[in-house]
């Protein structure tokens, strides 16, 4: 998969379509999904044009994985989510269910969410 500039969360970033912020700073976005799967469901994006994970984990500075990890953690209190708890998902790749070539956590909360999130 590569990076296409015009993915749907790079023209978040630009600012051509709005979302539902729920934090920024210099590194990440995060927002509320428009098709929540859980009541709480916040999706934590990079600012850098990284496609996945492995993207991620391999390209970006260490500036910028400590800034995404921190802001995961802090979303998640932010929501009142840490406690009772919640699940973070990555899709990667066409295998893992990845839709849109920028890397993403989905955030899910507000309900007990079971071993795992079912398959289609």
């Amino acid at each position: 998969m590569t990076y296409d500039p015009n993915n749907i969360f790079a023209r978040i970033l630009r600012g051509e379509i709005p979302c539902k912020k729920v934090y920024e700073d210099s590194h990440v976005l995060a927002f509320h999904d428009v098709n929540p799967q859980a009541p709480t469901h916040v999706l934590v994006i990079p600012k850098g044009a990284y496609v996945s994970f492995d993207d991620f984990s391999a390209k970006a500075s260490a500036d910028e994985i400590t800034a995404f990890v921190r802001a995961a953690g802090q979303i998640a209190r932010d929501l009142g989510a840490a406690e009772p708890g919640y699940r973070i998902l990555a899709n990667t790749g066409l295998n893992g269910g990845q839709e849109v070539p920028h890397f993403h956590l989905h955030l899910f909360a507000g309900r007990r969410l079971g071993r795992m999130i079912a398959a289609d």
